[in-house]
C-alpha cells in the first residue's frame, strides 16, 4: 500500500491536478473569509466555511477523475494488478493519496482562524469542530468520485458523472421539497432507486441478468412493504433524503454542534464507498 500512495502523492504534485485542486480550494475559503470575517466582521469562520462547500463540485471531481480511469485508459491496470499486492491495497493506497491532497490546503485553511483572533474573539470549538466536519465531508465525497472512477477509462465521464452526482448531493435539500408527500410519490421515487440500484450492479458486474435480478429483488420488496405499511410510505422518500443529504450532515459542525451520528454516517459513505471500488476493480482484475 506504501508504495502505490507514494506513487499516486507524487502524481499529484507532478502535474497541475494536486495544485489546481489546492488553488480553487484556497481561492474560495479566502474569499469566504474576506466576505464574512473582514468585511461582514462576524468572528465564525465556520460561516466562511459552510459557504465553501460548493467548491466540493468543481475540486472533487478534478482529483477523483484520474484515479482508476486513467489506469484503465493506459493500460497500466494490468500491470499494477499483476504487482504482488492486494486490491485492497491498491484502493487504499490511492484513497490516502487523494486524501493527503485535500488535506493540504485544509492545514493551511487551519490557520485562518488563528489570524481572525488578532482581530478579536473567536470561538476555536466551534471554528476547529467545523474544520473536523468539513474534513470528513472532503473524505466522504471523494470516495463516492473514486468509486465512479472505477467504472470507466474515460476521465471526461468520470469527471461528468461524478459532478452530476455530487450536485444532486448538493441539491437534495431543495429536492425534497418537489416530492409530493403522498404514499403513491414515495413508492414511485423509490422504485427509480431501485433501477438505480439495478444499472449499478450491471455496470460493476457487466452481467444484465445480475442487474435486472437485482432491480425486481429490490422492487418487489418495496412493492410488499408498500401495501403491508401503506400509510407509512407519505412523505417517507422525502424523510430518507433529508437523512441522507451528505452536505445536510455538515451544518450541525456549522453550527457549533458535533455530530457523532454524522462522524459515523460520513465513515460509513467511505467505507462503502471504498468496498465498492474493491468489487469492481476486483472484478477487473479477473476479466
Amino acid at each position: 500500500m506504501g508504495s502505490v500512495y507514494k506513487k499516486e502523492l507524487r502524481s499529484y504534485f507532478c502535474n497541475m491536478q494536486g495544485a489546481i485542486f489546492a488553488a480553487f480550494l484556497l481561492l474560495i475559503a479566502g474569499i469566504m473569509t474576506v466576505l464574512y470575517n473582514f468585511k461582514g466582521l462576524y468572528p465564525n469562520f465556520e460561516y466562511a466555511l459552510s459557504d465553501t462547500g460548493f467548491i466540493f463540485l468543481l475540486i472533487v471531481p478534478i482529483v477523483t477523475m484520474r484515479i482508476f480511469s486513467e489506469e484503465k485508459r493506459a493500460k497500466t491496470d494490468q500491470l499494477l494488478y499483476s504487482l504482488p499486492l492486494k486490491v485492497t491495497d491498491v484502493v487504499f493506497g490511492k484513497y490516502l493519496a487523494a486524501v493527503t491532497v485535500f488535506l493540504v490546503p485544509v492545514g493551511v485553511m487551519a490557520l485562518y482562524p488563528l489570524i481572525l483572533s488578532l482581530y478579536g474573539k473567536v470561538n476555536f470549538a466551534a471554528s476547529y469542530g467545523a474544520v473536523f466536519g468539513f474534513i470528513l465531508l472532503g473524505c466522504a465525497l471523494l470516495a463516492i468520485g473514486m468509486f465512479i472512477s472505477t467504472l470507466t477509462e474515460s476521465q471526461v465521464i468520470a469527471a461528468v458523472i461524478s459532478f452530476g452526482t455530487l450536485l444532486l448531493l448538493y441539491l437534495m435539500n431543495a429536492l425534497t421539497s418537489l416530492i409530493p408527500n403522498t404514499s403513491g410519490a414515495s413508492l414511485i421515487a423509490f422504485s427509480a432507486v431501485a433501477v438505480l440500484f439495478g444499472l449499478i450492479v450491471w455496470g460493476m458486474t457487466k452481467d444484465r441478468f445480475a442487474g435486472l435480478a437485482s432491480a425486481l429483488l429490490a422492487e418487489t420488496v418495496l412493492v410488499f412493504l408498500y401495501f403491508s405499511f401503506k400509510e407509512s410510505f407519505a412523505g417517507l422518500f422525502a424523510k430518507v433524503l433529508e437523512k441522507l443529504s451528505v452536505f445536510e450532515r455538515f451544518s450541525g459542525f456549522v453550527n457549533g454542534i458535533f455530530d457523532l451520528t454524522a462522524v459515523v454516517y460520513y465513515l460509513s459513505i467511505v467505507a462503502f464507498c471504498l468496498f465498492l471500488c474493491v468489487q469492481s476493480v476486483e472484478k477487473k482484475r479477473w476479466s
